[in-house]
């Protein structure tokens, strides 16, 4: 179903890489890693089998290009970018490597002798879940690209054994169910327990002096044991190979043998229990104080373990400590790893024996910082009374750089106390919390929002005392995605098409994608153009059908919005669309209008309880709309369950309308806007996130704009926001709303939807109903060019050819320049 194998794309070695296989040599290797490895025999073995020994033979093949990066790295002694993140998704790794090693044909030839299909196989693969939304998706992209720009890097994070949960629905309510995705074994990742790291937690600190000097002593309570996890990172066309290191928690002391020998079989093993269940799930639920201590524990845990292996990298080629930021910076993607800033201080401090001036002057200048956000609950805070319980020597140390700092902010600003405690590092009042945001913008040495709009907004209002303070600090770095991933993996019959046009250097240059705007005129090009969208669109149909049981018409609209479920991304206002039309089809049945699919995909967070009702509301009008015979070939609502990478890369090329419909000032930038946009999507949206940048670049008349812009959005809240004066003033968002209330969506369960439904009419903090009106019109506007389908084909074809900027390779360039100072080292 999946349809990610692109022949095209083995049928020659790409310039500056390796040699492919033949297919005799792919069928040995094949042959020896089943009995070698595997020891399974090629008589008898299994489908999986063959999956496990293909994958392991094209490791391989990464295997004599990661020595040689290696060894080019350790002679060069390059400076390095560390790249720090709680999320990484990844996609599934087989179809992606065997294009890296430009062997999909080969392998296609060698699989059909063995009995079987590229298709089949790469269906038998789980996809590693070990993220929850666009951080993610944005780090997987960022580590590929780095690889394929030669820049050296490595990127570290939690090796989830569980990952982000598998999303099934039970009568239209989200159900999470364990993510098995390590149950069979991972042929990608090497383990490699000789470098465990040791990583202590709670105790306390001991003040001694030493040779005059005073220094600090942790004694921690606790220790867990880190064991790296490595995943070879290939580049496209090159031969670098990175690598990801993801790091498991083991048990210190696995095994109490006396308490087993009394036959307290539960209790021997209790402690390896409590030290694994750190890198056990993604993002346990922080709604109870156990969830959110486990939460503080998987941060440290990963960030000790990558500092102590910087570290151990930084000294295997260096011994001068001042030569730390010319030959490392660490990027902080988000402020899950932010606690990384104090960690660094606390081994200059106490391991290095640093003074505070040198070992600050070193943090200063080694960790930079990207803000993934604009919501206050997303910029995290952490209890003082938690944080001195797990790491007593981490809060005297970010006491001491609070105290520093604030000295600073007096002395600059004197008398300005409203100042001091915004600026602090601690929030006081009720109970007292660390703010991770402020630490990383005092400790970093560049601060980056994800898109034009949001660096703005950060830099005027989510941390303008720090812009303030250090407006030197402050960049842009917006988004992109891998082109690899999301157009040659994900769409191969479009590169295909473009190729032929504009050659296939595009793939690595995506501004080269400017060579199609010509044929955007050319009816012959326009016509190719639907075909390949009608192929797409066919394979998302068969997806549906298959994940769902729901058919659809291919030649129906696809309107789409997969993304996170939150309420500021507004799902909400797209359901109140569909049932605004689905009434106005039962008082006009003979109106006429584009046959649409509505398409959601969407997780909610375990614990976000409105995301789930959510969800169940989609699922609850689905019912109603796909049961109705009188909306029978004209709409159709699908929501198949679990999205993640590799259902993107069927959604995205079959998409005809990109839904990126978030309050303006809310959205960061978005990954998902990009992807549907360079697969010829025409997108409705606000001016939000990267909406913005997209809209300039493709041209406003091929971008779909309504509702509040940001200014307008503060203004209105200021003024004192009243969303029930819009549901009393406009007769068709009030019928919408009172049906959802009045049951006809729940089975007559008038209750089920009535809470969430007053709180939309009388609070509604995302503007849902301020922007409705906006919304249905801009929607009357994509039916009426729907129907002009050469118009529509011009405008995909201009998105598509506009939207080069959005390659994460050019994000990664402009890091490497502008942050990192980061130069290629070519493999030779």
């Amino acid at each position: 179903m999946t349809k990610t194998a692109n022949k095209s794309a083995s049928r020659k070695p790409e310039a500056g890489a390796s040699e492919p296989l033949s297919a005799d040599a792919l069928r040995t290797a094949v042959a020896q890693r089943l009995y070698n490895t595997l020891g399974t025999a090629l008589q008898s073995a299994s489908k999986h089998d063959i999956y496990m020994a293909l994958s392991l033979a094209v490791r391989d093949q990464l295997i004599d290009r990661w020595r040689r990066t290696t060894d080019a790295q350790y002679e060069e002694n390059p400076k390095f970018v560390y790249y720090l993140s709680a999320e990484y998704m990844l996609g599934k790794q087989l179809s992606q490597n065997l294009l890296y090693t430009g062997i999909t044909e080969v392998a296609e030839q060698v699989l059909a002798s063995f009995g079987m299909t590229l298709e089949e196989c790469l269906e038998l693969e789980p996809e590693p879940g070990l993220g929850n939304g666009g951080l993610g998706r944005l780090a997987a992209c960022f580590i590929d690209s780095l690889a394929t720009l030669d820049l050296p890097a490595v990127g570290y994070g939690i090796r989830y054994e569980f990952g982000i949960f598998r999303q099934t629905f039970v009568d239209g309510w989200q159900v999470e169910q364990p993510d098995t995705w390590l149950l069979r074994g991972n042929p990608w990742e090497f383990v490699q327990p000789d470098d465990m790291i040791e990583v202590g937690f709670g105790g306390h600190t001991d003040h001694v002096t030493e040779g005059g000097k005073m220094r600090v002593r942790w004694q921690p309570a606790q220790k867990v044991l880190g064991e790296p996890c490595t995943t070879l990172v290939p580049g496209y066309a090159t031969d670098t190979v990175n690598i990801l290191r993801l790091w498991r928690a083991r048990g210190a002391e696995e095994f109490d043998f006396q308490m087993f020998d009394t036959g307290n079989y539960a209790q021997a093993v209790q402690q390896k229990i409590y030290s694994e269940n750190i890198s056990k799930v993604l993002y346990p639920n922080d709604g109870t104080p156990q969830g959110r201590e486990l939460r503080l524990r998987q941060q440290y845990f990963f960030v000790a373990c990558s500092l102590h292996d910087i570290i151990r990298r930084f000294r295997l080629r260096n011994s001068d400590w001042t030569t730390f930021p010319d030959k490392v910076s660490i990027q902080l993607n988000d402020t899950h790893p932010v606690i990384a800033i104090p960690e660094l201080m606390r081994i200059l401090l106490d391991e290095a024996g640093l003074n505070w001036e040198q070992s600050w002057w070193i943090t200063q200048r080694t960790f930079a910082y990207t803000c993934h956000t604009l919501l206050p609950e997303a910029l995290e805070k952490w209890s003082v009374g938690l944080f001195g319980y797990l790491l007593p020597r981490h809060l005297e140390i970010i006491y001491e750089i609070n105290q520093r700092f604030l000295a600073q902010v007096r002395a600059r600003f004197p008398g300005d106390e409203g100042r001091i405690t915004r600026m602090s590092l601690i929030e006081e009042g009720g109970e007292r919390q660390v703010r991770m945001a402020n630490l990383a913008s005092v400790s970093s040495f560049a601060i980056n929002g994800v898109a034009a709009l949001h660096s703005q907004l950060l830099r005027d209002h989510t941390l303008a005392d720090f812009a303030t303070m250090f407006p030197e600090r402050f960049q842009n770095k917006t988004n992109g995605v891998s082109p690899r991933r999301f157009m040659k993996l994900a769409n191969p019959q479009l590169c295909d098409l473009i190729s032929s046009k504009i050659g296939d250097g595009w793939v690595n240059d995506l501004d080269q994608l400017r060579g199609l705007e010509p044929f955007a005129d050319d009816a012959a090009f326009r016509q190719e153009w639907r075909a390949v969208k009608l192929h797409n669109k066919r394979n998302l149909a068969a997806f549906l059908q298959h994940s769902t049981g729901e058919g659809v018409d291919p030649a129906a609209m696809m309107d789409v919005m997969v993304k996170r479920l939150h309420e500021y991304k507004r799902q909400m206002l797209k359901i109140m669309h569909i049932v605004t039309l689905y009434q106005r089809l039962l008082d006009e049945p003979n109106l006429e209008i584009v046959p649409r699919t509505f398409l959601f995909g969407a997780k909610s967070a375990s614990g976000y309880a409105t995301a789930k009702l959510i969800i169940k509301l989609i699922n609850s009008v689905a019912e109603v709309v796909n049961t109705d015979p009188m909306m029978r070939g004209r709409l159709r609502v699908v929501f198949p369950p679990n999205f993640n990478v590799t259902m993107g890369q069927i959604i995205y090329p079959g998409a005809d309308l990109s839904e990126q419909i978030s309050l303006a000032g809310k959205e960061a930038s978005g990954t998902g806007n990009m992807k549907f946009a360079l697969n010829g999507a025409l997108t409705i949206g606000t001016l939000d996130g990267a909406n913005i940048e997209i809209r300039e670049l493709v041209g406003a008349e091929n971008f779909f704009l309504f509702g509040l812009n940001t200014q307008e959005v503060m203004e209105a809240k200021a003024r004192g926001y009243r969303p029930w004066d819009y549901y009393a003033a406009n007769p068709l968002l009030k019928r919408a709303i009172d049906a959802i209330r009045a049951g006809v969506f729940s089975r007559g369960n008038v209750d089920l939807f009535k809470s969430f439904m007053d709180s939309l009419l009388h609070h509604d903090e995302y503007m849902v109903l301020a922007d409705y009106q906006a919304y249905i019109d801009c929607q009357e506007r994509v039916d009426a060019l729907y129907r002009d389908q050469d118009a529509w084909s011009r405008m995909s074809i201009l998105n598509a050819a506009r939207t080069g900027f959005f390659s994460s390779d050019r994000t990664i360039r402009e890091y490497a320049g502008d942050i990192w100072k980061l130069r290629p080292l070519h493999v030779k």
